[in-house]
């Protein structure tokens, strides 16, 4: 029972593994085409044609798939795991991009402001007393 409890794990993980590695390959094309829409925006803004928020919303969303793709090379380094710092490090740059592109209310942009700073303090403690991957 034990050897089939093994088998099924390691087929799942197999599983796991290339639905990662296939979501890698698609995120890294992502990136690849969001730096080439931040290289047409920074044309643009350069030029005086452009929108600042478009263009840093680029570079945020660049920086998404970034820590995405980071996330998975640092899963298959650290011997299938996922290090709880980098979905930090992926939700403050999202809830900073939500702020910069829906600024609107200033009570929505505070409470945006309070979880990035509950984020900042979880990544601290998380640092202070789960061991280093």
């Amino acid at each position: 029972m034990e050897k089939f409890s093994k088998i099924i794990s390691d087929i799942f993980l197999w599983i796991m593994n290339i639905g990662l590695l296939i979501i890698g390959v698609l995120l890294s094309f992502g990136l690849i085409m969001e730096a080439k829409e931040i290289y047409h925006e920074g044309v643009k803004f350069l030029a005086d044609q452009g929108n600042y928020q478009h263009f840093v919303e680029g570079i945020l969303v660049f920086f998404l798939y970034f820590e995405f793709v980071a996330l998975i090379v640092k899963y298959f380094k650290n011997n299938y795991h996922f290090p709880l710092r980098y979905f930090i490090y992926i939700g403050i740059t999202a809830i900073i991009r939500l702020i910069i592109v829906q600024h609107d209310d200033p009570y929505s942009v505070l409470i945006w402001a309070a979880a990035i700073l509950l984020l900042v303090i979880s990544l601290a403690i998380a640092e202070k007393f789960i061991k280093k991957d």
